[in-house]
């Protein structure tokens, strides 16, 4: 029987890191490496949290969100796609094809973050105005309860888009899930490398560096070797 507890779980993780991701301490557990371990450590199943980190990680390690850079909500498909994977386990039946269903199901659907996070900061913008009118008439109280409306906009924000993904993501991974699961459970070595691969790619695009290529694989190269060496 399916429990709610993940999903509430899931929620205050969420916020929690959806905080880190710009609006407030930004100590890097926002990332999907950190994100996807950390809720999987909170809902018993860690594993399941850092296959979808380490899948998810290679896709927006060179998309974040600095300056006014809005990138798809990285974090929030993390938590979602973990909590997916692991809150499903007992209708849909565990497995690492559950785990890459929540992933793909989750994926698309963190273009909403991006749509979430530029209405959280367009409604923010409003806020230093207003906090500088209130210092200039000595309302400390009130610049800070401004403060605190700003961080509680990202946090709304991020339990929007948590709660977007999980729920289509749910109804998708439900109905769905007796006509793919068992494909995705068979071509899951394929797919988490195909995966990797488009992760990879996407990096050395994204890095301007001169002979980048002969660098990357140079690198992996001497990795397999080192590995060889110590077997």
């Amino acid at each position: 029987m399916e429990s709610f507890t993940p999903y509430l779980l899931g929620a205050g993780m969420a916020v929690l890191l959806g905080l880190d991701r710009t609006a407030a301490l930004q100590i890097m557990i926002s990332r999907p490496l950190v994100a996807g371990p950390l809720v999987g450590l909170v809902l018993g199943n860690v594993m399941t949290g850092l296959t979808v980190g380490m899948l998810l990680e290679l896709l927006w390690l060179c998309r974040m969100p600095v300056g006014a850079s809005i990138p798809h909500d990285d974090t929030q498909t993390t938590v979602s796609a973990t909590t997916l994977a692991i809150a499903l386990s007992g209708t849909v039946g565990p497995g690492v094809g559950l785990t890459l269903c929540a992933l793909l199901v989750s994926l698309p659907l963190g273009k909403i973050g991006q749509v979430v996070e530029r209405t959280v900061r367009s409604r923010n913008q409003r806020l230093p105005q207003a906090a500088l009118h209130a210092l200039q008439q000595g309302d400390l109280p009130a610049v800070e309860r401004l403060h605190l409306l700003g961080l509680g906009n990202f946090a709304l924000g991020a339990l929007t888009t948590y709660l977007v993904i999980v729920l289509i993501g749910r109804w998708l991974i439900v109905t769905g899930s007796p006509y793919f699961l068992d494909l995705l459970t068979r071509q899951a070595d394929w797919i988490k490398l195909a995966l990797i691969l488009v992760g990879v790619a996407t990096l050395l695009q994204a890095l301007n560096v001169r002979r980048a290529y002969a660098l990357f694989f140079s690198g992996f190269l001497l990795t397999f070797l080192l590995l060889e060496v110590l077997r």
